[in-house]
This record gives C-alpha cells, structure tokens and sequence, in this order.
C-alpha cells in the first residue's frame, strides 16, 4: 500500500514557477514508479510527467517538456514537480500516483492516488 498527499498548488501569472511536492507513505513507494497526472474541468486526467522507481528514466507530455521537472527522494518518501513558464493551459488539478510499473512510464495509469491539489494559471 502507498498513501500520497500533494501540497504546493496555488495561483500565479503566467510565466511564473510553481514547485509541487508529493509526501509518500507505505514501503512500497520506493519500488514503485511515481507519476503527476492532471485534470482540467471537462477533460480527461492525463499523464504529465513520470519517473522510474530509482529515479534514472523520466516522461514528460510534449506540452510540458522543457518546462517541467519530476524528481524524487527515496530515502524521504517524496516526489516532486517543478513547474515553470507556466501557461493558462496548464491550470488543472494535479495529482501524485504510484504504480508497481512493468512496462514503459508513459503508459503509466497509476495504482494509487492522492488528493490532488490546484493549480491555476492567470493569462
């Protein structure tokens, strides 16, 4: 089992940074590959970024790429997304998941979720 809650969503102006972090909880987080997934009123929730258990292989949508960094901390059970140039399009819901993944990251549709948290970008 892993428990995951998200902080740091909030509004800013476009072309501002916003840094979200996701705090893990159960020993099989750092087993398990960690993605960021968004949802935007209307739309489907869709992969923005993903990482490998260890960290070596990342993914990012082609809409982010340049712009946003995943990372985590294994030893701190934490998981990040750092986001910056941001766009109006970007404003969504954003949330953690984890998943004992078998396969390439980008199809990632992760096992567990957390609460999500907002992100809204003015133009």
């Amino acid at each position: 089992q892993v428990q995951l809650v998200e902080s740091g969503g909030g509004l800013v102006q476009a072309g501002g940074s916003l840094s979200l972090s996701c705090a893990a909880s159960g020993r099989l987080f750092s087993d398990s590959a960690m993605g960021w997934f968004r949802q935007a009123p209307g739309k489907e929730r869709e992969l923005v970024a993903a990482i490998t258990w260890n960290g070596g292989s990342t993914y990012y949508r082609d809409s982010v790429k340049g712009r946003f960094t995943i990372s985590r901390d294994n030893a701190k059970h934490m998981g990040y997304l750092q986001m910056n140039s941001l766009k109006p399009e970007d404003t969504a819901r954003y949330y953690c998941a984890a998943e004992a993944l078998f396969a390439p990251i980008s199809t990632m549709r992760g096992d567990y979720w957390g609460q999500g948290t907002q992100v809204a970008v003015s133009s």
